[in-house]
């Protein structure tokens, strides 16, 4: 079946009147919660070598900056995610950093102000990819970093494993460093992490995406213990990761893995940069269908996200683009899904033209209560976006 010609809504760029300005920000990751109980959708920003910031909502989507919500500190901050890990019924927030190695950790009071108890973390590292889920079926938060082996400065992690912190279920707020026991150990440079039920059977398994070849799928016996599967997915072609994102493409009720990759990080030309499907075949392997289901580019992406923008019930793709070599900020991308997992280039028809820039991670989610998600995109030195649905601007 073929895509719809005509996308259901088209997204405006709300940017100008709905966010702080900040042309220079490195904004690279971003999440939505309710932070104050006021029944609308906030914004938590991720910054690296800057403090990250809380953008409240006033239930319209249009978003003010709370200044030092984290305390004003700057940390090379990569990724941001949200729980309730002290059981209070307020959202909290993790932080992972990369090249100062602070990763942070604040307590929400559910009115809008943070407490930080970083002290509760068990560890320290290079980290770039973070992941919340209950991994050992105990209906607690746990925690999932994902290390990179090697700094910038040359420097190597003693042990590069990734990081697993399992909430204390005795002191609620506090957690248990299962690293050793529970991962295996591999040098890796992972940059994303999806915790995801891929084999059905009812746990949450985990995949990541890597700067260094190659991703890996790692199974969960359902106590929070992982061993490698890689071999169950099928990777063509070395590749570059950045993020990773589990989703059911092609409505078979099975869950598939997308990558996004660079060709390199803004050196020359290296991997292929091509956004990568493995669909599940229903015994727990994946198999590449990339060439016939995704349009076919060169761009690099750092980020993106799944989100049905035509209001059909069919996952679609918002996909960041930035020409490599070069560091050339594109126009973000919009991928509409058929229904069986084919995915049509429909950006023209989608999305606002100023949308181009250095765009990353994005975070969805009705901000403006009409029902319809919208789409916050970060940037690394370039403004960060909001768009909301509907005809209002191009």
């Amino acid at each position: 079946m073929a895509a719809d010609p005509q996308p259901a809504w088209r997204y405006w760029d709300a940017t100008v009147s709905n966010v702080p300005l900040a042309a220079n920000l490195h904004a690279l990751d971003a999440v939505m919660a309710d932070v104050d109980s006021d029944c609308d959708l906030d914004v938590i920003v991720a910054v690296e070598m800057g403090a990250s910031r809380l953008y409240l909502n006033d239930g319209k989507g249009k978003l003010t900056h709370k200044k030092d919500a984290f305390g004003g500190e700057i940390h090379d901050n990569e990724h941001v995610r949200v729980a309730d890990f002290n059981g209070d019924g307020n959202v909290d927030v993790v932080f992972v950093a990369e090249e100062d190695r602070e990763h942070q950790l604040y307590f929400g009071d559910g009115k809008g102000s943070f407490t930080n108890v970083t002290d509760r973390l068990p560890g320290k590292s290079q980290g770039n990819a973070l992941a919340i889920g209950d991994v050992n079926g105990d209906g607690l938060p746990d925690i999932v970093v994902g290390n990179s082996a090697e700094s910038r400065r040359g420097a190597e992690t003693p042990d590069p494993r990734d990081f697993l912190w399992l909430s204390d279920a005795k002191r609620p707020g506090y957690f248990i460093d299962a690293s050793k026991t529970h991962l295996p150990r591999d040098k890796e440079d992972a940059q994303g992490i999806a915790l995801a039920d891929l084999e059905g059977d009812g746990d949450l398994d985990m995949v990541v995406a890597n700067q260094t070849p190659p991703n890996r799928l790692l199974l969960n016996d359902g106590t929070g213990h992982f061993k490698d599967a890689t071999d169950r997915m099928e990777q063509k072609t070395p590749l570059e990761s950045r993020e990773v994102h589990v989703f059911d493409a092609n409505a078979d009720g099975k869950p598939d893995i997308l990558f996004f990759n660079l060709t390199s990080n803004n050196q020359g030309w290296d991997k292929d940069p091509q956004t990568r499907l493995l669909v599940n075949d229903g015994n727990g392997r994946f198999t590449d269908k990339t060439d016939a289901q995704l349009p076919k580019h060169k761009f690099s992406s750092w980020g993106g996200t799944v989100t049905d923008f035509n209001g059909d019930g069919k996952p679609d793709l918002i996909v960041s683009a930035i020409d490599v070599p070069g560091f050339k900020g594109l126009q973000v991308k919009a991928w509409q899904n058929d229904g069986s997992g084919k995915f049509t280039d429909v950006t023209a028809d989608v999305m606002p033209k100023k949308t181009v820039g250095r765009s990353w991670s994005m975070a969805t989610g009705d901000l403006d209560g009409d029902g319809r998600p919208d789409i916050f995109i970060g940037g690394r030195g370039t403004q960060a976006r909001l768009l909301l649905t509907g005809e209002r601007g191009s």
